[in-house]
């Protein structure tokens, strides 16, 4: 899909693409949306608002303890997309994409879940269990709406990795290794050969996720991907910084903690 904002993020970027995740309600709703602020301070492209779930597959311990705080929050996908005016309101502009597995949305009702996100500000949708073979519904649906539906594509996705890359729109999510989410002390040599393959067959921006939390990860990275998704290692901070984050006179320090990590990751 041609003149979407992530489309135009992703590709007008001056440096190399950094896309965050966090995790809409830890540690609670408020500081979310100061984080998204921080985040875009720090210099981020795009945000990937997290939607915490009970069984989440891919997630590794960090990232469930971190949507089991936010369900506790009473956190879910319809209160994460109405956090979005908010942060607009408080004047975020970078492109927003809800990364949320499949069945909240089933459970919302699609064709509503994504009259939603337009209504609210939202910008695209990454759902990491939805098949591409399954997903022609859902694209049309967020295309409908001027949304994009993102598109993962993993070392075992085999022979439909020209056709995956081929069609992504708005960035590519490149899953740079296998397993679970979580921090990594480094790749394997194949990560990097098979990020330059799907990079050679990709039609847009190719962003690399899963395990990358170092500023030395990252600059091995440049030149090789179009950019970065850091999710993990960010909710670290989060949970290193909770009680900081519940003290009204430390919060901004933890703000800051989080923003000068992001800001490390980005530079380097």
């Amino acid at each position: 899909m041609e003149g979407t904002m992530v489309q135009k993020a992703a590709e007008q970027a001056e440096y190399p693409l950094f896309i965050p995740f966090i995790m809409a309600g830890d540690p609670d709703p408020e500081t979310t949306i100061d984080l998204a602020l921080k985040l875009e301070e720090a210099g981020a492209h795009i945000l990937e608002l997290g939607i915490p779930y009970s069984d989440p597959l891919a997630d590794g311990p960090l990232l469930q303890r971190s949507a089991s705080r936010a369900l506790q929050n009473e956190m879910s996908l319809r209160r994460a997309v109405e956090l979005i005016p908010f942060m607009r309101q408080r004047g975020l502009t970078i492109p927003v994409i809800a990364f949320t597995y499949y069945n909240p949305v089933l459970q919302m009702g699609e064709k509503y879940f994504f009259d939603q996100l337009k209504e609210n500000g939202g910008d695209g949708v990454l759902i990491p269990d939805l098949p591409y073979e399954e997903s022609r519904d859902i694209h049309n649906m967020a295309a409908a709406r001027g949304l994009v539906n993102i598109t993962l594509v993993a070392p075992t996705s085999g022979g439909r990795i020209e056709k995956l890359a081929g069609e992504a729109e708005g960035f590519l999510y490149c899953v740079s290794s296998l397993g679970v989410t979580g921090t990594r002390d480094s790749f394997p040599p194949e990560a990097y050969s098979f990020i330059e393959k799907v990079k050679k067959n990709s039609s847009v921006p190719v962003a690399a996720g899963f395990g990358i939390s170092t500023p030395a990860q990252v600059k091995s990275l440049d030149g090789v991907c179009d950019g970065v998704i850091v999710g993990s290692a960010i909710m670290k901070k989060v949970e290193e910084n909770l009680e900081r984050f519940k003290n009204p006179e430390e919060k901004s320090n933890a703000l800051d903690a989080v923003k000068s990590f992001v800001s490390s990751l980005i530079s380097s």
